[in-house]
C-alpha cells in the first residue's frame, strides 16, 4: 500500500495536498512519501526475519541520499553498480560491510575504490573481471572478497529490456561453466570466495521464476562445498514487482516464505536486492497542463514533464497511471499525455481515458518512485526537476532543481572560439 490518496477532493502526500508543495516548488518535481518508503522496507525486511539475512536496497532505483538514509537507518545495506552508487552510500552512511558491487563493467578506479573502502564483495560477471579483481587487490596488499553471479538461464517473464537471467542477456556467468570459474577463483591468491550471486530481471510478477533460479543455485552450492569451497553468502537479488496498473505480483511475505522453504537446508545467510518493490509506489511526479489541443480527432495533453524526466513510458512503453491532483467531477477523454520534449516518443501516457484536464491544472504521474530520477536526462537543455520528501505533515526539498547554470557545468569554450 501507500500514502498518496485525496481528502477533500486533494491529491495529498500522507496528509499534505500535493498542490501545497507545487505553489511552493513549482512544477515538475517527484514527491516521496516517508511512511510509504519505511512501511515497504520493514514489511520486506521482517518477512525474512526467520533466517539470516542483509536487505542491500538497490541504489540505481532510487539513489537520492535522503532516501538511502531512510533504509540505512532501518538496517539496510546497499546494492550499488558504479563507482558512483558507491560515493553515495558511503556519503549516506551505509555500513561498507553491508555494501555489494555488481555490473558487468567495473572500471579500474571503481575496483581500486570498493577494495580501499572494504565492501562485503564484488559479485564478479566475468573470468576477465576476476581476473582484474585478482590484480588490484594484488598491488594494493589486500584480498578482495567475491561471489560470481551466475546466470542461471531462467526467463522471468518479464519486457525484455529488464530480463537479466537468459543466456542471451550480457549479465553473469554461464551456470554450466561456473563451476570451474569457481575453482579457478579459489586458485588466485588475492580472491577469497565468500559467496554465489543471482540476479534474473526485474518487475516479475510470479514466484516461479525465482524458485527455478533458486534450485539451480542450491545444486551449485552442493558441489562448490563439497569441493571445499567455503560459500556463506547466498545473493539472490532484486526483481520483485509492484502493480502499475493490473499487475497482481505476490506479497514479499509470500514471495519470501516460498524462498525460505526451499532454502532452509542451505547455511547462508541470505542477500537480498529489493529496490523498484520499495520505492516505486512511494513515489510521484506532478506536472502542470501547458496546454490542449486536437488533431484529426486525437485529444494531447501536453505538460511540463518529458522523457527526460521519466523515461520509463518511452523506454518500455510502461503503463503509469495518471491521477489529477484536484478531482473536480469531469468526465473521462481518451487522451495521449505528452511532453515538451522533440521527440515524437515523448509521451507519458498514450491512448488513456483520463479526466479532462485543462490548462493550468495539475497531474500526477503515480508509481514513479524507482527508475524515475534515477533515469533522468539533460536532454533537450532541461534542468532536472527537484525531489521533495513528505514526513509528519511537512515537506522538505532533498534535491533542489538545477539551475540553467547547472547545465554548461563543467564546460569550456577554447581560446580559439573565441
Amino acid at each position: 500500500m501507500h500514502y498518496f490518496h485525496y481528502i477533500d477532493d486533494q491529491l495529498c502526500c500522507e496528509d499534505v495536498p500535493v498542490l501545497s508543495v507545487a505553489q511552493a516548488v513549482g512544477t515538475p518535481f517527484y514527491l516521496y512519501s516517508h511512511r510509504t518508503l519505511k512501511r515497504h522496507f520493514e514489511v520486506f525486511d521482517s518477512a525474512f526475519k526467520d533466517i539470516p539475512h542483509i536487505i542491500c536496497f538497490s541504489a540505481k532505483a532510487n539513489s537520492n541520499g535522503a532516501i538511502l538514509r531512510i533504509f540505512i537507518n532501518e538496517g539496510s545495506g546497499i546494492d550499488i553498480v558504479s563507482g558512483g552508487e558507491l560515493y553515495r552510500a558511503l556519503e549516506a552512511g551505509a555500513d561498507p560491510r553491508k555494501i555489494v558491487y555488481s555490473g558487468v563493467g567495473k572500471r579500474e578506479e571503481e575496483i581500486r575504490y570498493a577494495l580501499k573502502s572494504d565492501i562485503l564483495m564484488f559479485n564478479v560477471e566475468s573470468s576477465q573481471e576476476l581476473e582484474a579483481i585478482n590484480e588490484y587487490a594484488g598491488r594494493m596488499g589486500v584480498v578482495a572478497r567475491i561471489s560470481l553471479r551466475v546466470n542461471p538461464d531462467v526467463d522471468p517473464m518479464t519486457h525484455p529490456h529488464i530480463s537479466t537471467g537468459m543466456k542471451e542477456n550480457k549479465f553473469g556467468i554461464d551456470i554450466n561453466k561456473s563451476l570451474e570459474e569457481y575453482r579457478h577463483a579459489e586458485r588466485l591468491k588475492h580472491i577469497e570466495v565468500i559467496g554465489v550471486d543471482c540476479h534474473i530481471g526485474s518487475q516479475i510478477t510470479q514466484i516461479a521464476p525465482f524458485i527455478d533460479a533458486l534450485d539451480r543455485l542450491k545444486e551449485l552450492i552442493a558441489s562448490l562445498r563439497n569441493e571445499g569451497v567455503g560459500i556463506r553468502y547466498l545473493d539472490l537479488g532484486g526483481g520483485l514487482g509492484i502493480t502499475y496498473d493490473q499487475e497482481t505480483p505476490p506479497h514479499p511475505a509470500d514471495y519470501a516464505k516460498a524462498i525460505m522453504d526451499r532454502a532452509r537446508d542451505i547455511d547462508c545467510t541470505f542477500i537480498f536486492e529489493p529496490g523498484r518493490v520499495i520505492v516505486g509506489n512511494a513515489g510521484i511526479l506532478v506536472s502542470e497542463v501547458l496546454y490542449t489541443k486536437t488533431n484529426a480527432d486525437k485529444r494531447f495533453v501536453i505538460v511540463d514533464a518529458g522523457m527526460n524526466d521519466l523515461l520509463r513510458p518511452s523506454l518500455y512503453d510502461s503503463y503509469h497511471k495518471i491521477q489529477p491532483v484536484e478531482l473536480k467531477g469531469r468526465k473521462s477523454i481518451l487522451s495521449d499525455v505528452v511532453g515538451p520534449i522533440c521527440e515524437s516518443g515523448d509521451y507519458l501516457a498514450r491512448g488513456r481515458a483520463i479526466p479532462g484536464l485543462e490548462r493550468g491544472e495539475l497531474m500526477a504521474v503515480m508509481s514513479a518512485g524507482a527508475y524515475g530520477f534515477s533515469m533522468s536526462s539533460n536532454y533537450n537543455s532541461r534542468p532536472r526537476v527537484p525531489e521533495v520528501l513528505v514526513k509528519d505533515g511537512m515537506f522538505y526539498v532533498i534535491r533542489s532543481r538545477e539551475t540553467l547554470a547547472d547545465l554548461a557545468r563543467g564546460e569550456s569554450i577554447p581560446d580559439f572560439l573565441r
